[in-house]
């Protein structure tokens, strides 16, 4: 049974937000006391957080399909709609978020360090929060936003300073059981790690992690065996320890090629070159095994590496190697720069960034509109209300999409789409007439929420129509 995943694929789906309310407040001898519709909800965020007690991704491995809550829709008397609840996924330290395509798009290292997988829907404005001066008794809501929905790769790489390769049945396991106190398994056949192995070591004053990369052989990083499967473990590591096995029973090989083997799995999956190295003569205790390490100790030594001899056994070797170990990782702490307070950066739009972009889709023979106020516009407007499309006409027009249309050549009845192609609303697109506005009332208006005149005026008005030579013209023309 599979009891550590460290890469899996997770389908998350923030929640959506809830939908506005039209509604007015009616009472005895108030029919219509204006709206009071209140507002959505809005849609609960998939929120990755870095926990450290969690060291495998099994539990997504088995359920990977994720979803917020949604935002309720908001009610009559003004009463808005509850938030949906946030979706929080704990992870391991040293988990890296990709998208499909690969690209990195976080690196959660630290214990409660967080990054927003899926953004919930907006909650849909309620008629009470429309209204205005000019737009006094809305009959129409906006409609809440769809949580954002998509598909992540978690990778976990593993957060250690020390990585130890080497062949299976080197001895790495045993090693690093005897330097800290994990307990990892241990037998006498190939392939007995199945997981990287991790553990804590003291040396004087420094503490440091110590990891085992299992599986590593000829063709790892191609896909033999299980070395291209945990070598993202060996990343973010500060030092690389070659365990070499010196009592090895197999004729075809011997210390210095398998060296030669690792190095070449490790130069062909890159990133590693600036890793410093420390080889490990293991296994000295068996006869055979400290007469081939003090043969080829010098070899090693002219090659530039720091060797030691040990024994997980016999437990010989294992200070010195650990103080060692403690003294280049100090020096590599040392090396690394101060973590800087954190910036906000904020980048202001251009002077001419309208927000939108208009082209001409040859292929549909559509005009396009991409944006994210367009876009979002949309998704909020309910088409089955008029009112409401009106509303985003105005919105629409307010933002300059007319007049970029008509700069890019679009004429009264040409289709005009707005979104991406896999979801865009397409419509005819018949330019706005401003003309007359004030004598027909804008779009979204009730007149009959309006103010009653005074009595004096309303006289005078009657008056003046009465008096007006056009209206006599007007009714007895019949052209």
């Amino acid at each position: 049974m599979t009891t550590f995943v460290d890469r899996v694929e997770l389908h998350v789906a923030a929640g959506n937000g809830g939908h506005g309310c039209a509604s007015v407040h009616r009472e005895k001898f108030k029919p219509l006391g204006g709206p009071d519709g209140g507002n959505g909800g809005r849609g609960g965020d998939v929120i990755l957080v870095v926990d450290q007690s969690v060291t495998t991704l099994l539990e997504y491995h088995h359920s990977p399909h994720r979803k917020a809550t949604n935002g309720q829709p908001g009610a009559g008397d003004n009463r808005s709609g509850k938030d949906g609840q946030d979706l929080v996924l704990t992870v391991p330290d040293g988990t890296v978020v990709l998208d499909k395509q690969g690209n990195v798009l976080a690196d959660l290292v630290g214990q409660g360090t967080t990054f927003v997988a899926g953004q919930g829907g907006r909650g849909g404005l309620g008629n009470a929060a429309l209204s205005s001066a000019r737009r006094k008794a809305p009959g129409f809501a906006l409609l809440g936003e769809p949580g954002e929905a998509r598909d992540i790769v978690l990778e976990l790489k593993t957060v250690a300073d020390v990585a130890l390769v080497g062949y299976p049945s080197a001895g790495k396991s045993s090693l690093i059981s005897v330097l800290s106190a994990a307990k990892p398994k241990i037998a006498d056949y190939p392939f007995t790690t199945l997981v990287p192995n991790l553990g804590v070591v003291t040396a004087g004053s420094t503490v440091y992690t110590i990891a085992d990369v299992p599986g590593l052989i000829p063709g790892a990083s191609q896909g033999r065996g299980l070395g291209l499967e945990f070598l993202r473990h060996v990343e973010r590591c500060s030092v690389l320890v070659h365990v070499l096995d010196t009592a090895t029973l197999e004729s075809d090989r011997d210390p210095v090629s398998d060296l030669d083997v690792i190095e070449e799995e490790l130069r062909q999956y890159g990133g590693l070159d600036d890793r410093p190295r420390i080889v490990v003569l293991n296994k000295i205790d068996i006869p055979d095994g400290q007469d081939l390490a003090d043969m080829i100790r010098p070899d090693l030594e002219r090659r530039g590496y720091q060797v030691y001899e040990v024994s997980a056994v016999a437990r010989t070797g294992l200070k010195e190697l650990s103080y060692a170990l403690a003294g280049i990782i100090a020096e590599a702490r040392a090396a690394k720069p101060k973590e800087e307070a954190t910036r906000i950066v904020i980048r202001p739009k251009a002077v001419d960034d309208t927000g939108f972009t208009v082209t001409y889709d040859e292929t549909e023979e559509v005009y396009r509109v991409r944006g994210e106020k367009p876009e979002r516009w949309v998704r909020q407007t309910d088409f089955n209300n008029d009112e409401a499309v009106g509303y985003l006409a105005d919105r629409l027009n307010r933002l300059g999409v007319e007049d970029a249309l008509m700069k890019a050549g679009a004429r009264a009845g040409d289709g005009v789409a707005i979104g991406a192609e896999d979801n865009a609303v397409v419509f005819d697109w018949e330019p706005s007439m401003m003309a007359g506005a004030e004598m027909l009332g804008r779009r979204g208006e009730d007149h009959r929420l309006e103010a009653p005149r005074p009595a004096a005026q309303r006289r005078r008005d009657r008056e003046a129509e009465r008096d007006d030579p056009q209206r006599e013209f007007d009714e007895f023309n019949p052209f």
